[in-house]
């Protein structure tokens, strides 16, 4: 049986640091995003759509409301490219919502590309 991974991350843009801390396991991934330090904030969960079905996947917000927006696209990113549930959290503190989702996904797309490098492929 085989324990989850972490992976961590981190971005430098104007003068700001952006934090990723992913972990994943079998069925599901979590990931916190933030500013300056590891710290929780908003969190949406997303689950996958099955695979004949049409459609994104779906999410709530469990928690926090300040930047639930990037929350949910990105628990649905995360769920929709990995085909798991995906828990986000994002927490931001000195710059917008909207400025932050280009570096978050930035650290996003290096954090599952560097997993998807790491998984063993079927032969």
């Amino acid at each position: 049986m085989e324990r989850a991974n972490v992976v961590k991350e981190e971005l430098q843009e104007r003068d700001m640091r952006f934090l990723a801390v992913y972990v994943e396991a079998k069925n599901s991934c979590m990931i916190m995003l933030s500013e300056s330090e590891d710290k929780l904030g908003t969190l949406a969960i997303a689950v996958p759509k099955a695979k004949d079905t049409i459609g994104a996947a779906t999410s709530s917000v469990l928690l926090g409301d300040k930047n639930m927006i990037s929350a949910r696209m990105f628990a649905e990113y995360v769920a929709s490219k990995k085909g798991k549930i995906a828990m986000v959290s994002v927490y931001l503190d000195k710059i917008g919502e909207i400025q932050a989702q280009e570096f978050f996904m930035h650290l996003l797309d290096r954090l599952i590309k560097s997993e998807s490098q790491k998984e063993p492929t079927a032969t």
